[in-house]
């Protein structure tokens, strides 16, 4: 298990869905959805409204370094067509962070690796999309897609020309008139990936992403590495309270006198997070760490 899907179990223990509830919008199932090219291929027509012949991974795939002492990037799926187009998918579920501004450092460090050190010319960057799935509507108009280009201010249809865009695409979209069905229907998938979003769907490219989904969910392997995850991250959290609970109660008796060594080293190694609580009422109540140690039964 790669840092991103482990860093990112937590996002889908907080939600209390088990590793078979998972729909392609929790980061979790979108990373190993996305480590198979075809997934990828399938999410990107999807998105795009757009048929293509064939992808390949960019080189260092969803890892692109900075300057050393810079800030770096791992992209959820870094992918060229084969007519030389660049696309960067992200996944977002809840809304944090501030997204028009990654989608900017993510096009600069998408741009930089184009070009050889000392090269004159900007011709070799190649036409670039970033696509963000949001499963909240981002700027609140209800549109299930909101695209963007760089236009001159000053003349109407006159594009910059830099052969870039950004895309937000929204779950929760309300224009379904207006929008094209495909995207509705693959939107919908992603919030909630499952057979009866599928009735009624004729696309065999959103069939074909529920198989792919629907094979992962039975994989046994995958889910007990999943429950592991979990487990370890809960681990992690349980110990990280306790910790922020004894630097609560040793701050609390630092006002009441010298903590005895003893005391110390019995109260460091508490991890029952109900244990250290309860100590911590004491410890607010108490007059000194005589009577502290004696109600807290530290004898």
């Amino acid at each position: 298990m790669d840092k991103r899907m482990n860093d990112n179990l937590m996002e889908d223990y907080e939600c209390e869905k088990s590793f078979g509830e998972l729909d392609l919008v929790d980061d979790y199932m979108f990373d190993v959805v996305t480590e198979d090219l075809e997934s990828c291929k399938l999410i990107l027509e999807l998105a795009m409204g757009i048929h293509i012949k064939e992808i390949r991974w960019r080189e260092n795939q969803k890892v692109i370094h900075n300057l050393p002492g810079k800030r770096g990037a791992r992209l959820d799926f870094y992918v060229e067509t084969e007519e030389g187009t660049v696309y960067d998918v992200e996944m977002q579920k809840r809304k944090r962070g501030n997204i028009p501004k990654r989608t900017r450092f993510y096009q600069s460090l998408i741009d930089a690796p184009m070009l050889k050190s000392g090269e004159e010319s900007f011709d070799k960057l190649k036409p670039s999309v970033i696509v963000v799935i949001c499963g909240f509507d981002l700027y609140g108009y209800g549109q299930y897609r909101y695209s963007f280009s760089n236009r001159c201010l000053e003349v109407d249809d006159l594009e910059l020309g830099d052969e870039t865009s950004k895309i937000i695409l929204n779950t929760k979209g309300m224009n379904d008139e207006e929008e094209d069905s495909t995207l509705i229907n693959f939107l919908h998938y992603v919030e909630n990936s499952s057979e009866e979003v599928l009735e009624g769907n004729s696309d065999p490219r959103l069939k074909r992403l529920h198989e792919i989904i629907e094979s992962i969910r039975s994989n046994a392997e995958m889910e007990a590495q999943y429950m592991k995850g979990i487990t370890r991250e809960r681990e992690k959290i349980a110990d990280a309270k306790a910790a922020g609970a004894l630097e609560i109660l040793f701050s609390l008796l630092d006002e009441l006198g010298e903590i005895p060594d003893d005391m110390w080293v019995r109260m460091r190694g508490e991890i029952d997070l109900d244990v250290i609580k309860k100590w911590n009422l004491i410890a607010a109540k108490a007059s000194s760490i005589e009577e502290f140690r004696e109600r807290a039964g530290l004898d």
